[in-house]
């Protein structure tokens, strides 16, 4: 199977979001850590002249930071205001870096349907009987859509979905339902617990993929599968149209560094942590399938052209979102030389002379029965 490398919003009326707490106390990085690790400085963006009005490069909201600091309340709808935007509250050790704003689960909607496009509308590929799902473990839902389409194509199957933000729909099948949890503690369900686990996109979020997979292993049933769908971080070409220098090249620099800086890896694709998490937690039957995804729509083939567009248009619906944490807080970067980059790797991602991809791979395994 290996191949080559609208959601109603919360009612927080009555709880206002928390002043922002700066976080781990991060500082930016010296110049000589930004040598050794191939980082432009962060200024150098705000030099280089844009030939489009960069107002238009979907991170042109970002506002002041907030350097009042307050301890987090442990309502879970006491959510924390980084640059304007709005993140979890305290729940375990979670450090999610995607916001939770309506702005940003309308973007995870759209990057749901991206997903669905890259594997050729199914919700995952691991050989399910359908006969022995009787109940499924959606880690890290966002949104909730994933669990909420598993538990349409399997009504007679029980779907929970856990995330550390309540932004899931209130509305849903009667067989999902929405637990608030870290998937970095120790997973509470008992063993055996559940015929499949899903686990999307946790770039960024996991602190420890083997222990993830240790207690997804706890927690699948014998016979059961665990699947997970992760990305590659580094914009490639095969035609050095990604040139060195260039805001495509930098965004895997710009991501792996922060990664580091909150102990949250963003190079699961690179280091092949899922496929290594799951052999050492002692799954069996263990497969992979990577995807070359393009970042646009150059490619000459109409499938790989569709999975590029759907994937951009996921991440120009809330660029600023998928930025700010990380650039703003994380890596200390002005909100002006954020939103310059950003504008500067859009500008790329959408020039059809630059033909940039990255890599997509789904893993999954079984529990030996």
């Amino acid at each position: 199977m290996a191949s080559s490398p609208k959601s109603p919003q919360s009612d927080q009326a009555s709880n206002p979001p928390a002043p922002v707490v700066s976080g781990p106390g991060l500082t930016p990085l010296t110049a000589e850590e930004q040598n050794a690790a191939g980082l432009l400085p962060a200024e150098y963006w705000t030099q280089q002249p844009l030939t489009e009005d960069p107002e238009d490069d979907g991170a042109s909201t970002i506002g002041s930071f907030t350097s009042s600091t307050a301890s987090l309340s442990s309502t879970i709808f006491q959510y924390r205001t980084i640059h304007g935007r709005t993140y979890h509250g305290d729940v375990g050790n979670a450090e999610a870096w995607e916001p939770n704003d309506q702005r940003h689960v309308e973007a995870m909607e759209i990057f749901h349907h991206a997903m669905l496009v890259q594997l050729d509308g199914k919700l995952y590929l691991s050989p399910l009987d359908e006969k022995k799902v009787h109940r499924v473990l959606d880690v890290g839902t966002g949104s909730g859509l994933w669990a909420i389409d598993f538990a349409d194509e399997y009504p007679n199957a029980e779907v929970v979905g856990t995330d550390v933000s309540p932004i899931q729909p209130s509305w849903v099948p009667p067989n999902v339902k929405f637990e608030i949890d870290d998937c970095n503690l120790e997973w509470t369900w008992p063993e055996n617990s559940f015929d499949f686990i899903h686990i999307r996109m946790l770039v960024g979020v996991v602190n420890d993929w083997y222990k993830l997979f240790r207690n997804a292993f706890r927690c699948c049933k014998p016979g059961g599968y665990v699947e997970s769908l992760g990305s590659g971080i580094h914009l490639l070409s095969d035609d050095g149209s990604v040139k060195e220098g260039t805001a495509m090249h930098q965004w895997g620099k710009v991501f792996g560094e922060a990664g580091k800086k909150i102990g949250r890896p963003f190079t699961v694709y690179e280091d092949d942590l899922q496929r290594k998490g799951m052999e050492a937690a002692g799954f069996v039957d263990i497969e992979f399938k990577d995807i070359q995804c393009p970042m646009g729509v150059w490619h000459p083939e109409k499938k790989a052209a569709e999975r590029g567009l759907w994937y951009k248009l996921a991440i120009e619906e809330d660029l600023e979102g998928y930025m700010n944490y990380l650039l703003n807080l994380v890596m200390g970067w002005t909100p002006e030389e954020t939103k310059r980059f950003a504008a500067h790797a859009k500008k790329e991602w959408n020039n059809p002379n630059i033909h940039g991809y990255f890599w997509l791979r789904v893993v999954y395994g079984r529990k030996p029965e």
